[in-house]
Formats: structure tokens, sequence, C-alpha cells
């Protein structure tokens, strides 16, 4: 039977109650932990059938489960309590089985390693669509639950701009146009494309994500539409790809503009004839996926240069979607800012912190090149760093270039025989080296003989974070 811990006094009625279903007592244990000090009211089992002997397991509000358990596999949950959303963790080597996981129905999944951002991230992205997802359309009688729907519930916008994009979205997400999200890093693009399924008759199949600039060149074909045993050198079994994963769902392509030539050009099939055929196959197979797509780059100029197609980009470009940048957002920048607060504080324990006028004053003058993201990042830190009730304009930080932060692994300060040891401190003539001076000094200086996921882990981030600090920093991915 899962023993549920003890909650946080005085939050009983607010908190979100998780199950972890996870045999290995140090990851079961970890993330108990780190739910707990992040205010979500935890309980765990060891096994499936340790967690389905809990009579109020319908009860709990999202359930994190290892794909592979004694007994019955962690997607037998799924089944167990219906209505519930499952998070399944799975290690990278079994990508195919978390596509297949998401076929059964897995609202997500994380791969193993994860950092605690990503998983807290993860869990709050989850718990938050919960509430806010729309019933699906099942009958012509049910058909206005779908009207009751809303942007508004999944992002924020009181401006003009902002309004002017929600009225877009409520017009095309109920049908089956495809549609390209345009805006800069940092925007909300995602949680655009999020309003598109959920408000679709589509929201109660699978929505799969995928940023396209993070999967290396050799592997996106492959990842996007499966492959067959022995189609080429490793690939000792077949796998499902993600758009196979996606059929009868939505598919969200982040950054497009990243795709090589060869992948648009299986991914044009898919648009023109509903088909796909995964590497090495010799038979094609019928999907039907609804298209999201999103990109910070000039597609259009890109089709003059010959880097994107530009029978493709009409393909894409049915409906598009300009997602505003905050400084154009007048007005909605302290509304987020308080918003930000609010779940920061509760989630840190520390009730009634509150911004300064001067605080405020310096939110509305900053320029934002980082947008929402930059925004967020600099209310987390505000938060940490508050030492009373009222967070001061020093403690927001606004000077920083890039508006987010990453710590420097102990592992290279120390410097390690097998790489580049890091720029010392000592010898550095300009008495300080920022991280970010410090992060385009390793890559530049490692990234010849070093992966992508080799850099990343090195430098503690994920791959993910790498690529948009490259964007930030305009430090050019290797090719090939």
């Amino acid at each position: 039977m899962p023993q549920p811990t003890a909650t946080i006094k005085g939050h009983k009625d607010t908190m979100h109650r998780i199950l972890i279903v996870e045999d290995e007592e140090i990851i079961r244990s970890a993330l108990r932990k780190l739910l707990q000090h992040n205010g979500y009211e935890v309980a765990v089992a060891d096994s499936v059938e340790r967690a389905t002997g809990d009579e109020d397991l319908p009860s709990f509000d999202l359930i994190i489960s290892d794909l592979r358990l004694p007994g019955e596999a962690g997607t037998s949950l799924i089944n167990h309590a219906p209505g519930v959303p499952v998070l399944i963790m799975t290690s990278y080597a079994s990508l195919r089985s978390a596509v297949d996981s998401m076929k059964k129905g897995a609202v997500e999944y994380i791969a193993k390693p994860f950092d605690h951002d990503e998983m807290l991230e993860a869990v709050e992205s989850i718990l938050a669509t919960a509430s806010e997802r729309v019933p699906p359309v099942e009958t012509g009688a049910n058909a206005d639950h779908e009207a009751e729907g809303d942007p508004s519930q999944i992002m924020y916008g009181q401006c003009d701009a902002m309004q002017r994009v929600f009225t877009l979205i409520r017009k095309v997400a109920p049908t089956e146009t495809t549609v390209l999200i345009q805006g800069e890093s940092g925007t909300g693009k995602e949680l655009a494309a999020r309003a598109l399924h959920m408000l679709s008759p589509r929201a109660a199949r699978p929505l799969i994500s995928v940023n396209c600039a993070a999967i290396p060149e050799s592997l996106i074909e492959s990842e996007l539409f499966g492959h067959e045993k022995g189609s080429f050198t490793g690939a000792v079994s077949g796998r499902t790809g993600l758009i196979e994963a996606a059929d009868g769902g939505s598919l969200f392509l982040d950054e497009i503009g990243e795709l090589p030539p060869e992948a648009q050009a299986r991914l044009l099939r898919v648009l023109q004839e509903g088909e796909i055929r995964k590497v090495g196959a010799t038979q094609s197979r019928q999907v039907n996926v609804r298209m999201i797509a999103a990109t910070h780059r000039n597609l259009k100029a890109m089709t003059r240069t010959g880097e994107f197609r530009e029978d493709l980009y009409y393909r894409l470009n049915v409906m598009q979607i300009r997602i505003p940048p905050l400084r154009e957002r007048t007005g909605d920048v302290l509304g987020l800012a308080r918003r930000f607060l609010e779940r920061q504080a509760e989630r840190m324990g520390k009730p009634g912190l509150s911004l300064s006028p001067e605080a405020m004053r310096a939110l509305e003058k900053h320029r934002w090149p980082g947008n929402v993201r930059e925004l967020e990042n600099a209310i987390e830190r505000a938060t940490i760093l508050a030492d009373g009730d009222v967070i001061t304009p020093s403690q927001l930080d606004l000077e920083m270039e890039g508006g987010d932060d990453y710590s420097i692994p102990s592992s290279l300060v120390e410097g390690n025989n097998e790489q580049t040891p890091p720029p010392s401190r000592e010898t550095d003539t300009s008495s300080d080296l920022s991280l970010e001076d410090y992060f385009q000094h390793f890559v530049l200086e490692n990234q010849d003989r070093m992966s992508e996921t080799e850099l990343a882990q090195k430098l503690g981030i994920s791959r993910k974070s790498l690529w948009e600090r490259r964007q930030r920093l305009g430090i050019p991915r290797k090719k090939g």
C-alpha cells in the first residue's frame, strides 16, 4: 500500500496529491523529497500491485511511474486510474518504449537521468493542463463544452495584441487547419500550441511536442518517422516515430526551421498525403495528425536562400499566428510578474511576498530580450534572494544578459584531464568571468570534439538549454 506523507500544515486543501511508483528506493526517496519540498502531498509505492491497493488511487492529481517495474509495467496505471494523468519515467535508451507509453495514454514522459528543474516543470505543466482540460466532444449534446474553453485559461494576456492572438486561436482550434506559430524565443509559442490542441476536438488524444533543434541531424528522421530493425548501423530493433505516436492527436514541431532537407521532404509527404514511411521500410501507413509548427526564424526568407523548402513553407503557413514579444505587450508585464511571483512564493514557502514600487517600475522599463521566459526567471531569482516581504530592483538583477542562469559543475571548475580546463579566474584580465562568457568560451573550445549531448552534460544543462543559449549568444552549431 502506498504510504502517504504528512501534508504541509495549513495547505491540505490546496495541495496537489502525487503518487510515485518506483522500485528503486534511491530514486523514489529523492523524488519524494523534491516534490514535498516544493509543496506537493506525496505518496509512494514500489510496484503497480502495491499502488492499486490504495482505495483512493483515482483521487490523486498525478501519478509518476517508472516504465519498468516488477510485475505489471508502469503504463498499466493508465487503465487502473482512468482520468488521472500519468507521467512515465524511462531511460533515454528506451525512447521507443516512451513513445509507446504516449500512445497508450500517458500524458508525458521524462528521460532518466533528469534534473530537478526538468521534473518540476513537467509536473507543474501537467497539473496546470489537467485543471484546464476541455472535456472531449463525444456527441452533439456535448458540443457546447468545447465553446466554453478559452485560450486565456492556458495563456495570460490582457493587452490588445494578445487578445487578437486569443481570437485567432478560438477560430482555428476547432478546425483541422495546419498552423504556423511565429515569435521570438521565450514568447510562449508552445503554450499557444497547447491551447490550440486543448480547445480542439483532439483534446482527448496526445499532443506530441518535438524541439527540432534539440535532436541531432543524424537521428531526426528516425525520431520523427521511426525505423525498421536493421535499417542502419545500430538499429537493433524497430522504433515507432513521434509522428505515429501523435496519430489521432496533434504534433507540435518547435523550431521547424532547423529541420534538415531530407526530413523536410518527408514531412511534406505527411502534410500532402497523410502517410509516413519508416526509415528502411518499403510500405507506408496512414496517419491522422493535426500539424502545428513554430519558429523564431523568417521561413519565407529561408525559402529564398534554399534553406527551407518553399512547398513545405506554403503547406505549413495555412494559418499564421504571431506571438508578440513582451516589449510589445503594454500592460501585461506586471500582470505576468504577479502570477509568477504568486507561484514561486507558494513553491518556496514565502507567502505574502510582493514587489516594491521601484521593482515594478524597473520591470516596466526593461526591454525583455528574453521575453516571458526571462521575466519568469527574473521573478524566480528575486524570490530566492528576497530577505523580507518586498522584492527590490537589485534582487531582480535585470542588468544580467539573457535573464536566466545556470550553475557550473564542480568537475569543470576543478578541471579534468580528459577535457580542456576552464579559463582561470586568476589569469582573467577582466577580473571576473561572467557565466555567459564562461559558456561561450567552453562551447567554442570544445564543440569540435564533443557532441551536443556531451557539451550539455559537462555544462550541467539540458540540450534544449544549450541550443537556446547558442541562439542568444550567436554561437552556430557545428554541422555533421
